[in-house]
């Protein structure tokens, strides 16, 4: 696979998740970016705007293995990875894989449920395998975890740690689409019957398990320049020193974004990254991963005003 063939690739399955969502294409754009970097996204966003057809979208058309989780405060860690049971017939333990064991893995509302379930998923993010009984498991290849969250209801949720959050590459904040937009959704909802299973509406695959696999292989050869390292560094850095940042981003963070960035220009059928990438990439890859310190919060500033101000204050290189 070359770089037009990724852009190729890329190109269909943008149309054909457009197919089932309409009016998130920067989202789309985000998540595509995300699934050749090999990273997770977390998704925000009120009901309604189509978080969980999105991700079963982009499973159907990328022909991958897809599993579904909705997280509940009764929700227990082995209803996540599974467990081994006991076979009175056989006389031995058998494993019954939990849904984790999937290519596509959506975790409905993944802060109600508890930490102890919620840290069911640190090391299958980090390292795409279980461990069950002292034994580990492979999950999918590619394996990609898209979790949502709604911002607007807080009672009865858990605040994600920050080691789990660190484990998402983007976190995307989904919003209601523009009047044009809904206008379409609503014309095309008057001319066939409202669906929300991405198959049932007709997405056809369009990537193969290979050929997703070879994009991301691909994406691995981009290398990126010294500038363009040191950029990404002297931002980073600045979150930990800034006055409105209480907690910065890690190392982790530094390092995903460089991973970002060498997919975004891969997509864009470039062999080579620009500083744009990293501006572009910068708030998503980090508002999950910094604390605002109380005075920020008083004053009433969002996360994303604070990296849009340190993006502003570190020289890009020419």
């Amino acid at each position: 696979m070359n770089l037009d063939d990724l852009q190729r690739l890329a190109a269909e399955i943008k149309h054909s998740v457009a197919q089932a969502v309409h009016g998130q294409n920067a989202i789309i754009d985000m998540l595509l970016v995300s699934i050749f970097a090999r990273g997770h996204c977390l998704l925000e966003g009120p009901p309604g705007t189509a978080k969980t057809l999105l991700a079963q979208s982009l499973a159907t058309s990328l022909k991958l293995d897809f599993s579904r989780i909705q997280f509940t405060p009764d929700l227990m860690p082995g209803d996540v990875l599974g467990a081994n049971v006991f076979d009175f017939k056989a006389g031995a333990f058998n494993l019954i894989k939990g849904p984790v064991f999937t290519d596509i893995l959506l975790t409905d509302e993944i802060n109600r449920a508890p930490p102890k379930t919620q840290a069911a998923l640190l090391q299958v993010m980090n390292e795409r395998k279980v461990t069950i009984d002292g034994k580990d498991y492979a999950v999918g290849d590619p394996f990609c975890v898209v979790a949502t969250q709604n911002p607007i209801e807080h009672q009865g949720t858990y605040p994600l740690p920050e080691a789990q959050l660190d484990r998402f590459l983007f976190k995307l904040v989904l919003d209601f689409p523009n009047e044009a937009d809904e206008m379409e959704i609503l014309r095309r909802h008057a001319l066939q019957p409202l669906e929300h299973d991405a198959r049932k509406i007709g997405i056809k695959p369009v990537a193969t398990r290979k050929a997703i696999r070879d994009g991301q292989d691909l994406v691995d050869t981009i290398r990126l320049e010294e500038d363009i390292l040191a950029y990404v560094l002297r931002l980073v850095r600045t979150t930990r020193t800034d006055s409105a940042i209480s907690h910065g981003a890690s190392t982790r963070a530094a390092d995903a974004l460089c991973g970002a960035v060498r997919a975004c220009a891969a997509l864009q059928g470039r062999d080579y990254a620009l500083p744009d990438d990293v501006k572009m990439l910068f708030a998503p890859a980090m508002r999950h991963r910094i604390v605002l310190s109380p005075t920020a919060e008083i004053e009433g500033r969002s996360s994303d005003d604070v990296l849009e101000q340190i993006l502003n204050q570190v020289e890009a290189p020419r």
